[in-house]
C-alpha cells in the first residue's frame, strides 16, 4: 500500500505550518545559514519501524538540498540502538524539522509496533487484524497505512466506504431488519452492510435479515464461539470492544473472521526514536 505523494506533503504542510508558522525564534537567531552538519535518527525501544519516507519528506519540504540514507524501511523491525537513518544538511533545516519528523515517524511505528503484536498474537488462527475509524482527524490515512505496515488490514477509511448499522442506527430507524432492508433498495451492489449486534437474538435477527458482516460487539470470549457455531459461516463475524494484548489470542481463537481495534490508533504509545546531531 502506498499513499499519494500529494496527499502525504498536504498533510506534512499543514504540520509543519503549526509549528513554525513563520520563524524559528530560537534557530533563526543562533544559526548560521552556512552552517551544515549530519544528524541520524536512532531506535530507543524494540518494534517495527513506519513512516521513514515521511520523515524525510519533512525536511525535503523544507530544503530540497537535504542528503539522506535510509537504513530502515518500513515494516522493518528495529531493536534499541538501531540507525533508522542518517540526514546531511543545513544545521537550520534538521533544526526547524526535528520536532515535526520524528511526531509523524513516532507515532506511525507505534501503531506498526503495536498492531504487529497483535498479528503475533493471533498467528496461527485464521482471524485478521483491522483498525477503526477512531482516529486523529487529518492524520487517518497515516494512521492506517501504517497499521498495514505492521500486518493488519484497513476497515472503512469513512463513511462512504460501507453501511455499518450500529446500535444508535438501528435504535433511531427502529428495527435492525427494516433497515438492512431499506438499505439494500438504496445501496449499490458494491456496497456491503454490516450490523452490530449485542445478544444472540440481535445475531439472529442480522442473520436472517442478511447482514454481510456481523460485529459480536463487547461479547465474552465463550458467547463469541458459540456465535461462530451459530452463525456456521453464513456472514463474516468481526469482534470488537474490550479487546486487549491480554486477551485477544483467546479471542482470536473463537474463530472469528476479524478482530478490530480502536486502540491501535486512538491510544497508540509513540515509538521512542531520537534525532542526534553528530558534533
Amino acid at each position: 500500500m502506498s499513499l499519494p505523494q500529494f496527499y502525504i506533503d498536504d498533510i506534512i504542510k499543514r504540520a509543519i505550518m503549526e509549528d513554525i508558522n513563520y520563524v524559528d525564534v530560537t534557530t533563526d537567531y543562533l544559526i548560521s545559514d552556512d552552517a551544515v552538519t549530519t544528524a541520524k535518527y536512532v531506535a530507543k525501544d524494540t518494534g517495527v519501524v513506519a513512516g521513514v519516507d515521511i520523515a524525510v519528506r519533512v525536511y525535503q519540504l523544507l530544503d530540497d538540498s537535504i542528503q539522506y540514507e535510509i537504513f530502515k524501511k518500513d515494516g522493518d523491525a528495529v531493536e534499541k540502538g538501531d540507525i533508522i537513518l542518517t540526514l546531511t544538511g543545513k544545521t537550520k533545516t534538521l533544526l526547524k524539522g526535528e520536532r515535526t519528523s520524528l511526531n509523524l515517524i513516532q507515532h506511525m511505528s507505534g501503531i506498526a509496533t503495536m498492531t504487529n503484536k497483535c498479528v503475533q498474537l493471533t498467528k496461527g488462527t485464521n482471524c485478521t487484524i483491522a483498525d477503526t475509524r477512531k482516529t486523529l482527524p487529518g492524520l487517518r490515512a497515516l494512521q492506517k497505512y501504517a497499521v498495514t505496515v505492521g500486518g493488519g488490514l484497513n476497515h472503512r477509511f469513512n463513511l462512504s466506504d460501507g453501511a455499518m448499522l450500529k446500535d444508535n442506527h438501528i435504535d433511531a430507524y427502529g428495527s435492525m431488519t427494516n433497515a438492512v432492508k431499506a438499505l439494500r433498495e438504496k445501496i449499490g451492489h458494491m456496497v456491503k452492510i454490516e450490523a452490530e449486534t449485542r445478544n444472540f437474538e440481535e445475531l439472529e435477527e442480522a442473520l436472517n435479515c442478511g447482514a454481510d458482516v456481523i460485529m459480536l460487539d463487547n461479547m465474552s470470549p465463550a458467547d463469541m464461539a458459540k456465535a461462530v457455531e451459530i452463525t456456521a459461516g453464513r456472514a463474516k463475524l468481526e469482534a470488537s470492544g474490550n479487546i486487549t494484548l491480554e486477551n485477544i489470542a483467546e479471542v482470536a481463537k473463537t474463530g472469528v473472521d476479524i478482530i478490530s481495534l480502536g486502540a491501535l490508533t486512538h491510544s497508540v504509545k509513540a515509538f521512542d526514536i531520537s534525532m542526534k546531531i553528530a558534533l
